[in-house]
């Protein structure tokens, strides 16, 4: 039986979640194919064979991509089983199953879902399968394969670390566990997961580094929520890369919580290659930092940034400026924050332009503070919309988003991007902005390696990725 596996979109990389139940399905006998549009053209002989095609959705931006990719799927082949798969699979099953005609929805530990629906398929066929019997949201510990990475494009057509002076590195990408320990409101983890985490075997975890770097791997993504939630497991697996590839570089999100609670670690991620380590700061205002549930405090990042500094360890801050409780004054204060601590080169263009979104599922729905400002759920969006007590914070967003979309298509630097920002904050307050050239803190603009695929997960598609579709 023939098994499509297709991916819209994975933050740049090969996609693990194309590769690790390829497989599974594979070891029970189907004949595994893989579709990633975010690289490749669509195969339309690859669609009209297929008896069972599972599209990938890890994350917001991939969800809505797949809603433009499913009619054209459909006039290709209208008689294979549709199965949706992936975190935001559960998040929203009424729509994948009203609007796109899904027949089966999974999340969480998907891999042995997806086995037992091809077992149950080649069983019965696809007009006698009858109801899903598969969990829409599995957390049962699985024995996992190393990925199956043949059929996928090569890594050198994906993202790549940019170390500044022209040099990059082909990257590859894997996963040391999945789920968070953690109950953030605004994460869509934590619907899915609960609090929960799952540790991928460290010798599966290492098998499939070796394959990525035979093909060329020179950097190694790990794309756990937070790298640390098993942080004994996490040190022996980059103490065994390091040892097996000393001169692999890698990089890893962890929360603030954690970076303080193990930071004696530091200087273990610094010796064993790490370029650098994404950390969801969100917000400096503790009032929103509360609402969130982050689990950390506006003197932690500060006090985190100085401990990174001196252990000459490369933070990479992610934030969502635009929330009902942010105000001009509130993006004026982040943005002083992040001069005052010399981290204006580490910040990457985009994350000055984050407005929240709000998936079916999200903690944040059951907040008072956040009832007051939501409002419909919008289907098309697969958000719930809100809207913002002071007009001219969203006007404020659209006038940065635009400065910030400007910059990337100038090639402009991030201290550049950031000082069009700076400029923009000051007039929404009223005030002249200072030249930051005349800042006590920060040194002359330097180049911080990061990918070239900006690290978000939670926005609208580009402009760019619609019209691919």
């Amino acid at each position: 039986m023939n098994v499509l596996l297709v991916s819209t979109y994975e933050l740049g990389h090969q996609p693990f979640g194309l590769a690790s139940p390829a497989a599974w399905l594979a070891e029970a006998g189907a004949d595994v194919h893989c579709l990633d549009l975010a690289i490749e053209l669509l195969d339309e002989t690859a669609i009209r064979a297929a008896d069972l095609i599972a599209i990938y959705l890890p994350m917001h931006t991939a969800t809505r991509l797949a809603g433009m990719l499913v009619p054209r799927i459909r006039a290709f082949n209208p008689s294979a089983h549709l199965c949706f798969y992936g975190l935001y699979a559960p998040l929203n099953e009424d729509y994948l199953r009203a609007e796109l005609g899904a027949e089966t929805v999974l999340g969480g530990e998907f891999e042995s879902g997806l086995v037992s629906l091809y077992k149950r398929l080649s069983a019965n066929g696809a007009a006698a399968l009858g109801a899903q019997l598969e969990p829409v949201i599995s957390l049962n510990k699985q024995d996992f394969r190393v990925p199956r990475r043949d059929g996928l494009p090569e890594l050198s057509r994906y993202a790549y670390v940019v170390l500044g002076d022209d040099g990059r590195r082909t990257v590859g990408y894997t996963e040391a566990s999945r789920g968070c320990k953690h109950l953030c409101r605004h994460c869509p983890v934590v619907p899915v997961y609960n609090g929960r985490f799952r540790i991928v075997p460290g010798d599966v975890v290492m098998q499939d580094i070796r394959q990525q770097v035979a093909g060329g791997a020179a950097h190694i993504t790990f794309g756990d929520p937070d790298f640390f939630n098993g942080v004994g497991h996490a040190i022996r697996i980059i103490e065994e890369l390091h040892a097996e590839f000393p001169a692999l570089t890698y990089d890893v999100t962890i929360k603030v919580e954690h970076l303080l609670q193990y930071a004696r670690h530091f200087q273990t991620l610094t010796r064993t290659g790490c370029l650098f380590v994404t950390t969801a700061v969100e917000a400096v205002d503790d009032g929103i930092l509360r609402i969130l549930d982050k689990g950390h405090t506006r003197d932690d990042f500060i006090r985190l940034a100085g401990l990174a500094r001196d252990a000459n360890l490369t933070l990479s801050p992610t934030f969502i400026p635009f929330l009902p409780w942010s105000s001009r004054e509130g993006y004026l204060d982040l943005l002083r924050l992040l001069v005052a601590l010399g981290l204006v080169d580490y910040v990457a263009p985009v994350q000055l332009t984050i407005r929240l979104l709000i998936p079916k599922g999200s903690r944040l729905l059951t907040v008072p503070e956040m009832q007051q400002h939501l409002g419909h759920f919008d289907a098309a969006a697969l958000s719930y919309q809100w809207s913002h007590p002071d007009p001219a914070m969203d006007a404020l967003h659209g006038r940065v988003q635009q400065a910030v979309e400007a910059g990337e298509a100038a090639g402009a630097s991030r201290r550049d991007t950031f000082t069009a920002a700076w400029r923009l904050a000051h007039e929404a307050c009223g005030l002249s902005a200072p030249d930051l050239n005349q800042s006590e803190t920060l040194a002359a603009p330097i180049h911080v390696p990061s990918l070239s695929e900006p690290w978000y997960c939670c926005a609208e598609p580009s402009a760019s990725q619609i019209a691919d579709f």
